[in-house]
């Protein structure tokens, strides 16, 4: 047999990216052997004994799902299921809302809240001619990713978090909107803030509206957590609704991942809102496109379980019981915490812990701190402070306090 040179790889020298945070640090979790290890790592929730819980309701609908003959496993159409969609963004805007009323909104069913964003950063760059995205300082791990790979040419933070006060810097939020080009695209987190837990109030809200119809921005709000956040998903969606009250035009990248714990679904909404409804045939047929690019059409199995369970009146009042007990275990563990860390004189202020919201809590602990936690305590989190407080639990909750405490106080290995 005759013997030829190797040729050069098609694929040499490529450089090994940098592992994604959330996930490598889940990973060094699950590997860790200790007795007393705690994860707070990634993003989902917790039962008390740290387990994931499917909600009872989820699995009743899959249960009528999967006994109903009609349905078949043929293709969705591209903008996905219809009847989802619609559902999907009453839930948002409100089932009285007077954008859904005038035919002014509607839904495209996406891939997950991370789908939805990309299909809303794709369009507006393609379409719009949308070129520069304002994401808050600091913001999801993912925000900057999406856009810049969608071909946004600049992305820019504006202030958000105000360390030393440990609240919204809603100075410097407003100072950097108004800096902004008009037409740049404005990420707003609708509820619950990934990663620090505190959102803007109802003024702070009308505020930031003022500033970004009197600049001409763009609005996109990205919303992961409604419901799930306060256990009420009305009023997780005030913020929205209020821009949409004000003639706002936006997006709203929807994820049913944590409210409905159907995190390998990938079942998301983009919602859209115009001002004029002629425009909505030119929006849906180049959406279109756009989908057909990238999945092409969406899986069924996740929108028929968010359809049925906001569609049916009993399903409905379920579903707002369980993510009303999500809610509640995690208003618990933030009480916990903070308790704790105030009964033992836990050097700095903790208030913070319980004015936030949702999944997370921006602790205010150092990178130098958080790599000592996990080095010394085996307490997994993120190195910016952030905590996931579903990884909380009765056994382990002063655990962590304890340890928080002695690595604020100066400890070393």
């Amino acid at each position: 047999l005759r013997s030829y040179p190797l040729k050069m790889s098609f694929f040499a020298g490529i450089p090994e990216a940098p592992p994604i945070e959330v996930f490598h640090m889940n990973n060094l979790y699950m590997q860790d052997t200790s007795a007393n290890k705690v994860n707070l790592t990634i993003g989902a929730y917790r039962t008390e004994e740290g387990k994931p819980w499917v909600l009872p309701v989820v699995h009743n609908a899959e249960v009528a799902i999967a006994n109903d003959t009609t349905l078949n496993h043929e293709y969705l159409p591209v903008l996905g299921l219809e009847a989802f969609s619609k559902a999907a963004t009453a839930l948002v805007l409100g089932d009285d809302s007077p954008a859904i009323a005038e035919g002014r909104a509607f839904g495209i069913q996406s891939l997950s809240g991370t789908g939805s964003l990309r299909l809303g950063a794709e369009f507006l760059h393609t379409h719009c001619k949308m070129d520069t995205v304002l994401v808050s300082n600091p913001t999801w791990g993912n925000h900057k990713l999406v856009f810049k790979t969608a071909g946004f040419k600049e992305v820019r933070d504006y202030a958000y978090w105000d360390a030393i006060n440990r609240r919204v810097d809603i100075e410097g939020l407003v100072r950097d909107l108004e800096a902004a080009p008009a037409r740049a695209v404005v990420i707003l987190h609708g509820c619950a803030h990934n990663p620090t837990g505190m959102d803007p109030t109802q003024e702070q809200w009308k505020q930031i509206c003022e500033v970004i119809k009197k600049k001409n921005l763009f609005t996109f709000f990205d919303i992961a957590y409604q419901g799930f956040a306060s256990g009420d998903a009305d009023a997780d969606a005030w913020a929205i609704r209020y821009f949409v009250s004000q003639g706002v035009e936006c997006v709203v990248a929807q994820s049913f991942a944590k409210n409905f714990g159907l995190y390998n679904e990938r079942i998301g909404n983009l919602t859209v809102v115009v001002n004029d409804k002629a425009t909505i045939p030119g929006i849906k047929s180049q959406a279109s496109l756009c989908v057909r690019a990238n999945w092409s059409n969406p899986p069924a199995h996740g929108a028929r379980i968010v359809h049925k369970i906001l569609t049916t009146p009993e399903l409905r009042k379920e579903w707002q019981g369980c993510i009303m007990t999500m809610s509640s275990r995690i208003k618990e563990m933030r009480a916990a915490l903070r308790g704790h860390l105030e009964a033992q004189g836990t050097p700095g202020t903790w208030a913070h812990i319980t004015q936030q919201i949702g999944l997370f809590s921006y602790t205010g602990l150092t990178p130098d701190q958080c790599d000592l936690l996990i080095q010394k305590h085996k307490v997994y989190l993120l190195r910016d402070g952030r905590i996931n407080l579903c990884g909380l639990n009765t056994n382990n909750v002063e655990y962590v306090a304890k340890a928080i405490d002695d690595i604020v106080r100066g400890a070393k290995l």
